[in-house]
């Protein structure tokens, strides 16, 4: 007998596939209805939807009066508009968004889903659009919902090719005092290799100056759609010319891009305001770099340039920080004008450029000037942070021997530190630090800075002191503070102390003994050619406190090996006059001595040395009576000088005390200088 086969049940999944089989079928055939729906009719029914819908979402009125469309052509999604409008929030100036007569884009429906459109192609024609941030830069009126920071609401749609045609879009940022009017148009290219091209040219204002540019982006061939477009800029305005040129994958995707930038003009400071950024004025410049964008923030590298007649090289970063514009800089240059480091402490770079040395000094009231009045621009710096560090390998000064500068910035929330800044100041090291504290309605400044010992004869080598036989050093110290929106006025409220000390060594008979005044010592080493002789100093202090403004010699001490060197008076950074009197007493008997005060004064932009003082003619005069009464050699009574001056106690010099606490080598306080203020 036959054995019958055992029939055996369906796996438990298969009643399951013939149901969802079904269900997936039906899906399938509903959407291919609702795309042929769309497909035949173009959507044409669905504007009023579109209109509510849309309008609800972005809280802001939406309309087409004209021919619509929305439908899928054949996944891309196809959208026409004409006569469409859209409104601009309340707050806004203007009316309008967006006013076109005719809008087309395809829009690819994946992008969708992960939240930012991309717009393969895009056709406006006679399209007016109004973009606006508000004042304080945290509402713009193309994005419909608010945003959590200026960074994502400022994001555009992606577009990959579009054709705009009579349209004209404006753009305004009162924060950064931006106003832009552009005007689009297609470009007829002749190139083969290019299916076309979009031009922009325009005008607006900066800062209230005027500019005005013009560029183009090309997109490549049908194609060739994977290809980036290419893009030229070339913008004019407030004495700068700036030409961008490099590619990018969109019409709108600036920020994927990557550029060659070229800048120049009459000064630096122009460049920077379009970021957003104070810097200190240069002179005439020329840079290049390369440029894109790394996250939120713009990498310029590769800088080359100049200012002035100085050099620059390195890499700018301006970004975002904490949700602070912020500027990172690592910058250097191999030899530094001291002309173009001047605009630093606030002198006018094109008055330095048309007249060079003359232009640090000015004229007010008859009287010359020269600490700069430029005001601190405190608000400004207030917006954005900062970080740089700047090196300079040497600077070309006829008289001062200064290089390997090191100086590191920071700019935090109003409060700026220059610290360290470090130099090599002939053969001797410069230290020092700044910090501006801009926060208040007045800069609040401290100053410190120290001078490690310095050879003298390198240091006052081009001043005409001879480096053989000069074996002297020197140090200096400043620590002040001060109250003020500009370098003069800061000083001219400044206090604190200044001290120029100068250790054991030796200058040359040529010029100390000029400097004495001492003509018998100076005739007899002239006669017996020793003019290089070196004279011994043992030590000297040149010290000045400040009070309000005005500095007072306390004290002003040098001893020598024959003379003691005493000075008394003062300066003042408020007005810029000197008035000082320096006065040397020999330690040995001198048949013929002038050695009488010589007086310091005029101003500090224009010093005057008077050696026919008061004192001087008195001399002379009572030379000359005696002259008369008795016998021409009785004249020289008058100027015999019996060498009685006491030297100076080396301790106090050397460690900067002030008038009060200096001593003779005796213990009793040495005279000829101011009393110590309690």
């Amino acid at each position: 007998m036959a054995t019958q086969p055992i029939a055996t049940a369906p796996p438990h999944y298969a009643r399951w596939i013939r149901p969802v089989a079904v269900t997936a079928l039906a899906i399938l055939l509903v959407l291919f209805a609702v795309w042929a729906l769309l497909f035949i009719t173009k959507g044409r029914f669905l504007r009023p939807w579109f209109e509510a819908i849309a309008s609800a979402r972005a809280q802001r009125q939406i309309k087409v009066t004209g021919e619509f469309n929305l439908y899928f052509d054949p996944i891309d999604i196809a959208f026409r508009a004409d006569g469409l409008t859209v409104a601009n929030p309340a707050w806004a100036p203007h009316s309008d968004l967006v006013d076109a007569r005719h809008l087309a884009l395809r829009i690819r429906t994946g992008s969708l889903l992960w939240g930012k459109p991309v717009i393969a192609n895009a056709a406006v024609d006679g399209a007016h659009l109004s973009l606006q941030w508000d004042a304080q830069h945290r509402r713009n009126t193309w994005t419909f919902a608010a945003a959590a920071s200026p960074a994502a609401a400022s994001s555009l749609p992606r577009i990959e090719r579009g054709v705009f045609n009579a349209t004209h879009v404006d753009y305004a940022d009162p924060q950064a005092q931006l106003v832009l009017h552009v005007d689009l148009n297609p470009i007829v290219a002749a190139d083969a290799k290019v299916g076309q091209a979009l031009g922009f040219s325009g005008s607006g204002t900066l800062h209230n100056q005027p500019m005005r540019f013009a560029g183009r982006i090309a997109a490549p061939d049908q194609t060739l759609q994977t290809l980036p477009s290419a893009v030229a800029l070339h913008a004019q305005g407030n004495a700068t010319t700036i030409d961008v040129t490099g590619q990018m994958p969109g019409l709108t995707d600036i920020a994927a891009g990557q550029y060659h930038f070229a800048a120049r003009g009459a000064n630096m400071a122009d460049l920077f305001a379009l970021m957003g950024v104070v810097v200190v004025p240069t002179r005439h410049y020329h840079v290049v770099a390369n440029v894109r964008r790394s996250d939120d923030t713009w990498v310029f590298s590769d800088i080359k340039g100049v200012f002035g007649d100085s050099d620059l090289a390195g890499r700018l970063d301006v970004g975002t920080r904490d949700n602070r514009l912020h500027l990172g800089a690592d910058l250097h240059t191999a030899s530094l004008d001291l002309l173009d480091a001047a605009p630093v402490l606030g002198y006018d770079p094109q008055r330095l450029d048309r007249m060079g040395t003359r232009g640090l000094v000015t004229h007010e009231n008859g009287h010359p000037r020269i600490l700069p009045d430029a005001p601190l621009r405190a608000a400004e710096l207030r917006r954005f942070d900062a970080d740089v560090r700047y090196r300079v390998a040497k600077v070309a000064a006829q008289h001062f021997p200064l290089g390997q500068i090191d100086l590191t910035l920071r700019l935090d929330h109003g409060v700026m530190t220059l610290q360290p800044l470090s130099a090599q100041v002939a053969g001797g090291h410069l230290d020092s630090g700044f910090v501006l504290d801009m926060r208040g309605p007045e800069v609040k400044a401290q100053y410190r800075l120290a001078l490690h010992p310095t050879p003298l004869g390198t240091l006052l080598a081009r001043f005409g002191v001879k480096q053989a036989g000069t074996t002297g050093t020197l140090e200096a110290r400043v620590a002040m503070h001060g109250v003020g929106n500009s370098l003069r006025s800061n000083l001219g409220h400044a206090s604190g102390r200044i001290a120029v000390i100068i250790p054991s060594g030796t200058l040359t008979t040529e010029d100390a003994q000029l400097a004495e005044l001492d003509i018998g010592t100076f005739a007899q080493r002239m006669f017996q050619k020793k003019l290089k002789d070196p004279v011994a100093i043992n030590c000297g202090l040149v010290a000045f406190t400040v009070d309000d403004g005005v500095a007072r010699a306390d004290p002003l001490l040098i001893d020598t090996r024959k003379n003691v060197i005493t000075g008394t008076g003062d300066f003042s950074f408020r007005d810029e006059a000197v008035a000082l009197q320096v006065r040397a007493k020999g330690k040995t008997f001198s048949l013929f001595s002038l050695q009488s005060p010589i007086e310091l004064g005029g101003y500090l932009a224009a010093p005057r040395v008077s050696v026919i003082s008061g004192q001087l003619l008195r001399r002379i005069g009572v030379g000359g009576a005696l002259a008369i009464a008795a016998t021409p050699l009785a004249a020289l009574v008058a100027f015999v000088d019996p060498g009685n001056g006491k030297a100076a106690a080396c301790g106090p010099v050397l460690a900067g005390a002030r008038s009060a606490a200096q001593r003779t080598t005796a213990g009793k306080p040495v005279k000829g200088l101011h009393d110590a203020r309690p």
